[in-house]
């Protein structure tokens, strides 16, 4: 059972680092959350170290600008480990083919295709219509408003041609303030589901979690033990840090919210426990909002 807390301080002193999730928890996707970044602040004040665990696509030098725009203060973290590192690694190291589809914000995710210079010999990837491609690189759809299902002719057609899909984003939905919007996630397991191999790098897979463990030990020697996960999705972030042995803090006031009754920085035990069983995930803590 899950034991409810008030604030991260309450737990804080018992883990050297926390792998935190950012949207939902530290930001609404336009605004941070005062409290959240003072936890933050006040954890690193007391020699905590923080790992921002994402399942941005954005490298993480993109996210540290995307949250200095937000207004996120760079004392509230010390690293960042994005979904999209892990994505361009293996995306160089040619797991997906040199001539690539892609399907994303080319705006926003130009980074993406940024050569990467820390890998020997990567491959050079070439961007090319669905027709000419060797496999699928997906970090979010082209209209985030927009049903999956717009994509069943193109995968029907790529899955025919043996391609593979590398998801640079396993995350399924995301709340931009109030506003619900598809992320990369929900294109890879409709591709899954219709009988194509998707190829995923954060949470909760593997990839993300040993990229977080190398950027956290350049900062000190931190066994699992003294690490706590923190996230607001239970099957990504929780399931995730679960998988690894990782103690897990719920911040039930992030997707899904309104399960839990009408406060949300307080949620109801009794639904809070009747939903994890039903998920069966069971996190060491929770808490309404992160702070």
């Amino acid at each position: 059972m899950t034991r409810i807390i008030q604030s991260l301080a309450e737990i804080g002193a018992d883990y050297d680092a926390l792998f935190c999730d950012l949207w939902g928890c530290v930001h609404d996707g336009i605004r941070p959350y005062p409290a959240a970044v003072a936890a933050l602040q006040a954890y690193r004040q007391r020699g905590g170290k923080v790992v921002l665990v994402t399942n941005s696509p954005r490298p993480r030098a993109s996210v540290a600008e995307q949250l200095d725009r937000l207004g996120v203060p760079r004392d509230a973290w010390d690293t960042i480990a994005s979904s999209g590192d892990s994505a361009r690694a293996a995306m160089f190291q040619g797991v997906v083919g040199t001539r690539v589809y892609f399907i994303g914000d080319g705006d926003t995710d130009v980074g993406f295709f940024s050569p990467l210079k820390i890998l020997e010999n990567p491959v050079e990837i070439t961007k090319v219509p669905l027709d000419e491609a060797e496999g699928i690189v997906c970090t979010g759809p082209f209209d985030p408003m927009a049903d999956p299902s717009v994509y069943r002719a193109d995968f029907l057609y790529a899955k025919t041609k043996g391609l593979k899909l590398l998801c640079a984003n396993p995350d399924i939905v995301v709340d931009r303030g109030e506003v619900r919007e598809w992320c990369a996630g929900a294109l890879a397991q409709l591709y899954t589901e219709m009988g194509g191999e998707s190829l995923y790098f954060g949470k909760p897979h593997p990839p993300i979690y040993d990229l977080a463990r190398r950027r956290l030990a350049a900062l000190g020697d931190i066994e699992d033990p003294r690490i706590l996960a923190v996230g607001d999705g239970i099957a990504t972030d929780i399931q995730g840090a679960m998988g690894e042995g990782i103690d897990a803090l719920f911040i039930t006031g992030g997707l899904a919210a309104a399960e839990f009754g009408l406060d949300v920085e307080n949620p109801d035990p009794a639904l809070l426990d009747r939903w994890l069983a039903e998920a069966q995930l069971s996190p060491a803590y929770s808490v309404g909002r992160l702070r």
